[in-house]
C-alpha cells in the first residue's frame, strides 16, 4: 500500500557521509552516500554485474565501487570503470533516486514519474526563526508505517500510553472537530479549563494551575503528520484567541515522518519544534531525550500491534467515533494509491 510518486524520508543528512549507507524503502534497496563537493547521492543498492550490494562496497573520490569486482558508479547511476577493460557497456548502469536536502531532512524520490519539489511536504516550523527544531535519531520499527497515522490521529491513546508525561483525561471530555480536503485529514479540539498534562504543567511553569489546552493533527497523504499542542493561561484559549498574548505559553509542533520499508516495517523520522524557550537548556533536554522516551512509549504499542494484525488478520475490530479521522486518512490513502496504479496501467 505504497504511494510511489511522492518523497519520503530518507535519512537526516547528518547520517550521509562518505561511506556508503544502507537502507531498504518500499520495498527497494537503496545505498546513499556523499561526494566530494557533499551532494547527496541514492543509487539502487545492487550492482549490475554480479548483483552485489553496492552498500558492501565503498566511496572512491565522487563514485562508489563495488566491494566484488571493483565496478564504479557515479552520481548519475552510469558505470565509469571496470577494472580491465576499458570499453564499457552503454546498459551498464543503476537506477538514481532524486534527492532533495530541505527542512534538516533528506527526501528521497521513488517514482517512476518526474519528481515534484512541489510535493514535499510543507513542514516550515522546522526552518523559521520563531521555532527551534529537534531532530533525534530514526527509529526502526517492525511495523506498518500506516499504524502510525492511526495513532496520531487518535489523541484518545494519549491517557493511557503516556499518563507521566503528555496524557490527560480530560481529552474525552472534549469531542474533536474533524475537517478535511481531498489530500489532508484535520482533527482538533481545545480542552479548557482542565489541568494540563505533567510534562506541559512544567514546561510552561504552570504548577497546579489549570490551562487552556489545544490539541490538534493533520494528516497529509501518504506518510506525513503534524501534531499541533501546547496550553495557555486559562481565558487566553478557544477558537479566535490570542494565544500568544498569554503569560504563559507551550505551544509545539511534533512531526511524524514514516518511510516504508516493507510492508511490515517502517523508518520512523519524527522531529519537534518549540515556540517558546529557545535559550533553555532544560527545554532542549525535554525535547530531545525526553521526548523520545515519550515516542518509545508509543513504539511498544505500534511493534504489538503489527505482531497481533499479523497473527490474525481476519479477527473482528470494533470501531467508535474516534476512529472517524483514522478511517477518513486510510481511504484517503487508498485513493490515492488506486489512482497511481490505475495511470500507471
Amino acid at each position: 500500500m505504497f504511494v510511489k510518486n511522492a518523497w519520503y524520508v530518507a535519512a537526516w543528512p547528518r547520517e550521509i557521509t562518505n561511506k556508503p549507507l544502507a537502507r531498504t524503502i518500499l520495498d527497494e534497496p537503496v545505498v546513499l552516500f556523499r561526494t566530494t563537493i557533499g551532494k547527496a547521492v541514492a543509487l539502487h543498492d545492487m550492482c549490475c554485474h554480479r548483483a552485489l550490494p553496492l552498500s558492501l562496497g565503498s566511496v572512491v573520490g565522487d563514485a562508489l565501487q563495488c566491494g566484488y569486482h571493483g565496478y564504479k558508479y557515479d552520481a548519475s547511476g552510469a558505470c565509469i570503470d571496470i577494472p580491465g577493460q576499458s570499453k564499457i557497456p552503454p546498459h551498464a548502469r543503476v537506477k538514481v533516486y532524486p534527492t532533495v536536502e530541505k527542512y534538516h531532512c533528506l527526501w528521497i524520490w521513488m517514482g517512476e514519474a518526474e519528481a515534484d519539489l512541489s510535493k514535499i511536504p510543507d513542514i516550515w516550523w522546522m526552518d523559521h526563526r520563531d521555532w527551534k527544531p529537534s531532530t533525534p535519531d530514526m527509529a526502526h520499527l517492525n511495523c506498518d508505517y500506516r499504524l502510525i497515522a492511526d495513532n496520531v490521529l487518535d489523541a484518545t491513546h494519549l491517557t493511557y500510553v503516556h499518563p507521566t508525561t503528555i496524557g490527560a483525561s480530560s481529552i474525552v471530555e472534549f469531542e474533536p472537530e474533524i475537517t478535511h480536503t481531498q489530500n489532508t485529514v484535520r482533527i482538533s479540539r481545545w480542552m479548557l479549563n482542565r489541568p494540563p498534562p505533567p510534562a506541559y504543567a512544567k514546561a510552561g511553569d504552570f504548577g497546579n494551575a489549570h490551562a487552556d489546552r489545544w490539541a490538534a493533527v493533520e494528516y497529509w497523504a501518504p506518510a506525513c503528520c503534524v501534531n499541533f499542542a501546547g496550553c495557555v493561561d486559562v481565558g487566553f484559549g478557544g477558537a479566535g484567541k490570542d494565544i500568544k498574548a498569554s503569560p504563559r505559553r507551550v505551544e509545539l509542533v511534533a512531526i511524524s515522518l514514516p518511510t516504508p520499508e516493507t510492508a511490515g516495517s517502517c523508518h520512523y523520522f519524527f522531529a519537534f519544534a518549540r515556540a517558546f524557550k529557545h535559550d533553555d537548556p532544560e527545554m532542549d533536554r525535554f525535547f530531545g531525550p525526553g521526548m523520545v522516551k515519550v515516542f518509545e512509549e508509543d513504539f511498544a504499542i505500534l511493534e504489538a500491534q503489527q505482531r497481533m494484525l499479523e497473527k490474525y488478520p481476519a479477527a473482528p475490530r470494533v470501531s467508535t467515533i474516534y476512529d472517524r479521522g483514522p478511517a477518513m486518512a486510510r481511504r484517503m490513502l487508498e485513493k490515492a494509491v488506486a489512482a497511481e496504479q490505475s495511470g500507471t496501467r
